[in-house]
C-alpha cells in the first residue's frame, strides 16, 4: 500500500513506516501534521486516482526532525577579470515519518 502527496509543490511516493525529508515545514519535532493533498492511492488491486486530489483522503505524519542537506557549492568566475567568488548553501529540511494512511471512499 502506497500514496502519493504534494508537499512543498513536489511529488512525494509514501508508504507506512516510511521517513523522508520535504521541504522545510513550521512544525515543531514531535507534532503529528495531516497532508490532504493525496494525488493517488494503491493498495494491490484498489488503485484510486484523485483529479486532482482525492476527496475524504489524508496521510497522517509525524514530525521528527529538522535536518540541513549537503552543501552545494558556487563558483563564480569572470575570466581574464581577475574576479571570482566562491560561495555555499545548505538547504533545510523537515524529516517526517509517515503513521497511517486513510482513504474513504
Amino acid at each position: 500500500m502506497y500514496a502519493v502527496i504534494e508537499a512543498g509543490g513536489k511529488q512525494h511516493k509514501v508508504e507506512l513506516g516510511q521517513v523522508l525529508e520535504v521541504d522545510l515545514m513550521q512544525e515543531e519535532p514531535g507534532t503529528d501534521y495531516a497532508f490532504d493533498q493525496v494525488m493517488l492511492y494503491v493498495d494491490g488491486d484498489d488503485v484510486q486516482i484523485g483529479q486532482p486530489y482525492l476527496k475524504n483522503a489524508n496521510v497522517l505524519a509525524e514530525v521528527v526532525e529538522e535536518v540541513k542537506g549537503e552543501k552545494v557549492s558556487i563558483l563564480r568566475f569572470r575570466r581574464r577579470k581577475h574576479s571570482m567568488r566562491k560561495i555555499g548553501h545548505r538547504q533545510r529540511y523537515t524529516q517526517i515519518k509517515i503513521k497511517e494512511i486513510n482513504v474513504g471512499k
